[in-house]
């Protein structure tokens, strides 16, 4: 017999798991090493992952049986490809960064809802919710989501604070394109 326990922590390990060291993740490390709206970023990515992750949840598998993933994958790499060229070509710095930090919930929530569609975590959560309650399994993955997220800004703080910022500009400027060249290649 099932409990309730298994019907969340199941989800969260497999989410967390799978989600460690992902793209994802390197994107909101990023992200956060460029403001310190730190709560902006985890809200944008909270709101992106809730919505992307519940309509997986709430639709079962249908979603990836429906869209075809080969068409996600491009669409993926081309965002992170735009990040990237955005960061390496903009030379605005102190009146940019300004900006940025307005516009940096509108950031990460875009980042994340155009990049997770077909996503493995996705998928998995999405195979999870045929198997177990779906809102319990909506609670682990936002609960192991929400952990890594935050994992992940933490650190980018601490770049923020020890790195050059034309540097860690270019880094992730980087960074990005190659997130989003490998969208095309794997």
């Amino acid at each position: 017999m099932r409990t309730i326990f298994e019907d969340i922590i199941i989800p969260f390990l497999a989410i967390a798991i799978a989600e460690l060291g992902d793209k994802t993740q390197v994107s909101i490390l990023l992200l956060s090493a460029r403001t310190q709206k730190y709560r902006n970023i985890f809200f944008g990515v909270f709101f992106a992952f809730l919505i992307v992750d519940g309509i997986a949840i709430a639709l079962g598998n249908l979603i990836t049986s429906t869209v075809d993933v080969t068409i996600l994958k491009p669409i993926s790499g081309f965002v992170f490809i735009i990040f990237g060229v955005y960061m390496l070509l903009n030379k605005k710095e102190e009146k940019e960064e300004k900006n940025y930090d307005k516009n940096i919930f509108v950031s990460a929530f875009l980042m994340i809802f155009l990049t997770e569609w077909g996503d493995k975590t996705q998928v998995a959560a999405a195979l999870f919710a045929t198997q177990y309650n779906a809102l319990f399994v909506l609670l682990g993955t936002m609960l192991a989501l929400s952990v890594l997220s935050l994992i992940a800004i933490f650190f980018g703080k601490i770049l923020n604070k020890k790195l050059n910022r034309t540097l860690l500009k270019t880094v992730g400027g980087v960074v990005f394109i190659i997130l989003g060249i490998t969208c095309f290649i794997f």
